[in-house]
């Protein structure tokens, strides 16, 4: 039942515009209500056990360990799920909300304070191609250095002053995000599942650069390579009103907060490695300091253009439903991932498949539907990090071995075959309203293609370079 109200809750989102029903409502229906389910069955769905005598959900069986339960009870099941599980997947779902949030301000601050005119004066182009050449390597690289979701939301940002139709920005806005995770694929600090895979000590920062930077290249320059031939025409910009012309701040204003703005996007993960604390409190620490600034610079300007100007002001300005939907979709695999389903995928690949290439490829490809999140805290859990005397098919789990190198690149870059299946994805619907069938139809060969020519490139350069 849980997997098929998650279908259709899936397809609610998927056909949000020919049902009139905003996306973010159906995720939190979906979300909410796998829990009520898996809450109800809570005795049939967590006493499920696997061939070897063990609970399915791996979830559980921690929790029964650790609490010493030999015998778990309805009132165990019931004490796990509404203590245990529920608050656990709320700490990391809060985390990726507070950071989304921290980071949309940030933007829409610097927005405000008219600082990406500074960057949109200097790209003079409106050719297409060009256009899409320039934005898809900055945010490549850009993705390396801060994230895909923080990278994505300055982009799309930015999209706006540069590209009128609506169209026209929604293909530049999916493209920004393919960069996006094809960029974060590659750094240790670029997406959430090798931040996870660099944290669990499975890959090394030097070596996951090494080894996954040429098919995360491919990954990017295939689908643009293919619409170098098919694209034709150039961008229009679009007509500024009386009030976005109005340079209501000074140079020194706008040079600033988007210094500030950059500087503090860019001290997140410099945080994060110093402190170890979590990158959200880089973020809100960030935007705490130029929450403060605003304040100061502002305040002996008139109260219009104080409310205007500081970050109070354009609090009104983000996009809460976004925010919502990320917790609707996010809750609703985290529902999947504590009632055991995908434990079961996970074993199922591992017993039906068995080569590590194509296991990865699938995970991947999955990542598109599910968050890749639980996908790799799963392959994670499976397997063991492999000693440094094993050979032959443990090999592939030493440190930097095969499998997580490649796990690193596919949960990273196969979430770009659909536009909900990364948090860039979901950041960049969220802004610009992107039609979850558009992007199927206009993005997901084109992304299914760099995909897998970034596999391809990886499994070639295995063979001949590995060593």
């Amino acid at each position: 039942m849980m997997v098929v109200v998650f279908i259709l809750g899936y397809a609610a989102i998927a056909l949000e515009h020919p049902l009139k029903v905003d996306k973010a409502a159906s995720a939190l229906i979906l979300g909410m209500l796998l829990w009520v389910i898996f809450v109800f069955a809570r005795v049939d769905i967590l006493g499920l056990v696997n061939n070897a005598g063990e609970f399915i959900s791996l979830s559980f069986r921690d929790y029964l360990h650790e609490h010493s339960v030999h015998n778990p009870t309805a009132a165990d099941m019931l004490n796990y799920i509404t203590h245990f599980s529920i608050m656990e997947h709320l700490a990391e779902i809060s985390t990726i909300l507070f950071f989304l949030l921290g980071a949309m301000t940030i933007v829409e601050t610097v927005d405000q304070h008219q600082g990406f005119k500074l960057i949109t004066d200097k790209i003079k182009t409106t050719s297409k191609v060009k256009l899409l050449w320039i934005l898809s390597v900055l945010t490549f690289f850009m993705s390396a250095a801060l994230d895909n979701l923080t990278t994505t939301i300055v982009l799309v940002a930015l999209l706006r002053k540069l590209i009128d139709d609506k169209q026209t920005r929604w293909f530049f806005a999916s493209m920004v995000v393919l960069a996006a995770n094809a960029g974060g694929a590659w750094s240790p600090i670029g997406d959430v599942t090798t931040i996870m895979l660099w944290i669990g000590g499975q890959i090394t920062a030097g070596n996951i650069i090494k080894m996954v930077f040429i098919p995360s290249v491919m990954t990017m320059v295939v689908p643009l390579i293919i619409l170098s031939f098919s694209m034709k025409g150039n961008v229009k910009r679009p007509q500024l009103s009386d009030e976005e012309n109005q340079e209501f701040t000074s140079g020194f204003e706008r040079k600033l907060i988007l210094i500030m703005g950059v500087l503090g996007l860019l001290f997140v993960p410099v945080f994060k490695t110093i402190t170890h604390l979590p990158p959200y409190m880089g973020m809100l620490l960030s935007l705490g300091v130029i929450w403060v600034t605003t304040e100061i610079l502002h305040r002996n300007k008139p109260i219009e253009d104080r409310r205007k100007l500081t970050v109070i002001g354009v609090l009104r300005k983000v996009d809460v439903p976004t925010i919502f939907f990320f917790l609707g979709i996010l809750t609703a695999v985290a529902a999947l991932q504590s009632a055991g389903h995908l434990s079961l995928l996970a074993g199922w690949l591992n017993e039906n498949v068995g080569n590590i290439y194509i296991i990865n490829l699938i995970i991947g490809v999955l990542s598109s539907i599910v968050d890749n999140v639980p996908l790799v805290a799963g392959a994670m859990g499976m397997y063991e990090i492999a000693g440094a005397a094993a050979t032959g098919y443990e090999a592939y789990f030493h440190v930097d071995g095969i499998f997580w190198e490649f796990l690193a690149y596919c949960a990273g870059t196969g979430g770009s075959i659909l536009i909900i299946g990364s948090a860039a994805g979901v950041a960049a619907m969220g802004m610009e309203k992107i039609d979850f069938i558009w992007y199927t139809k206009k993005i997901s060969l084109l992304a299914l293609i760099g995909y897998l020519a970034g596999a391809g490139t990886y499994y070639l350069q295995e063979i001949l370079f590995h060593f």
